[in-house]
């Protein structure tokens, strides 16, 4: 009697374990089926959200619309002399209010004058970009006194070349100050106020030296790729934060500009290589930014040079390379 009890209790231990294990395959199917049905919806939505991208990319690249920068405040660093000179003058005759910063208090003067003198409106401060309480206490200075600033054009910049064995720690140290570090402590100081309101507009210098490596500016290189990577990154990371930020975030890769810093440019081919007027590369930098653009190269064909390059082998990208024989002599 016992082992017939035992038996049924066994049979009835099997049918349930049995009609467990098909629950369980059962809930498993349903669950692989409701992961592969959501994950062809998402594949669909994505493939849509892209082409809708790629068709909005290609439509404003063949018909910009540039946003109007008459009444904003735009703040640029290195107004003294060269780019940033020009990128005050032509914001100026734009209706902007300019914010001009530059370490020479003279030439950085003869800018607002030059400004001045049409009616516009500018203002100038010394600061040591490489001083972040400086650029703190004045960033303060300047939002009490000016309020919001729209735009903000990171230009300053030094660019010794010769050899990495020849340059001083002192040299290596403040290009990174400068052109890198500098970048950080504006844009910690005037970001809270873009993030807050959820609008404008920040512009870094970097140089066709942060899309190809050149001989005689190891360091140089070196500080025009970290702003690329900084840019980028900035960029992803408030978007991460805010699928809806409208802030916005340019770069810009100007080839050799004249403006002094370069002194020994050397080129096979000079109608080919020309160096950049200030000017021009003013006007390239301030039609970026009004229309939105993340990556520029000045001249333009330089950006997809460099993407294209990425895939040719290094040994033959070299041959190209000592074939133009285009870059920069040590000035030493």
């Amino acid at each position: 009697m016992v082992q017939s009890t035992n038996s049924t209790s066994n049979h009835n231990s099997i049918n349930n374990n049995h009609n467990n294990n098909s629950s369980s395959s059962s809930n498993k199917n349903n669950i692989d089926i409701y992961y592969i049905v959501t994950l062809t919806i998402d594949i669909a939505l994505l493939l849509i959200k892209f082409w809708i991208a790629v068709f909005q990319t290609i439509i404003t690249t063949f018909a910009p619309q540039e946003t109007d920068v008459n009444g904003q405040t735009v703040l640029i660093t290195g107004t003294g002399h060269g780019i940033g000179k020009e990128l005050a003058l032509q914001y100026s005759a734009l209706g902007a209010k300019i914010i001009c910063w530059d370490m020479n208090e003279q030439s950085n003067q003869e800018t607002i004058k030059e400004i001045k003198s049409y009616g516009g409106e500018a203002h100038a401060y010394t600061v040591n970009v490489m001083k972040r309480d400086e650029i703190n206490a004045l960033a303060e200075k300047i939002k009490k006194d000016h309020g919001f600033i729209n735009i903000i054009v990171n230009n300053a910049g030094i660019m010794p070349c010769h050899p990495l064995l020849e340059h001083t720690e002192t040299e290596i140290r403040n290009m990174y100050e400068i052109n890198v570090l500098a970048h950080f402590w504006i844009i910690q100081a005037f970001l809270p106020d873009m993030i807050a309101r959820n609008q404008g507009h920040i512009i870094a210098l970097s140089s066709c030296a942060g899309l190809f490596a050149v001989a005689n500016l190891v360091p140089y290189c070196g500080t025009k790729f970290a702003v690329r990577g900084l840019m980028e990154a900035l960029a992803e990371e408030l978007r991460h934060k805010n699928p809806q930020n409208n802030i916005k975030f340019t770069t810009i890769y100007p080839y050799m500009v004249d403006t002094g810093l370069c002194k020994r440019p050397r080129y096979r081919f000079p109608n080919l290589f020309k160096m950049v007027k200030p000017a021009d590369a003013a006007a390239s930098i301030i039609k970026a930014q009004r229309t939105s653009l993340e990556h520029v190269s000045i001249p333009h064909a330089y950006l997809y040079i460099e993407k294209i390059s990425r895939i040719i082998p290094r040994s033959g990208l070299r041959l190209i390379n000592d074939f133009l024989d285009a870059g920069v002599d040590s000035d030493k």
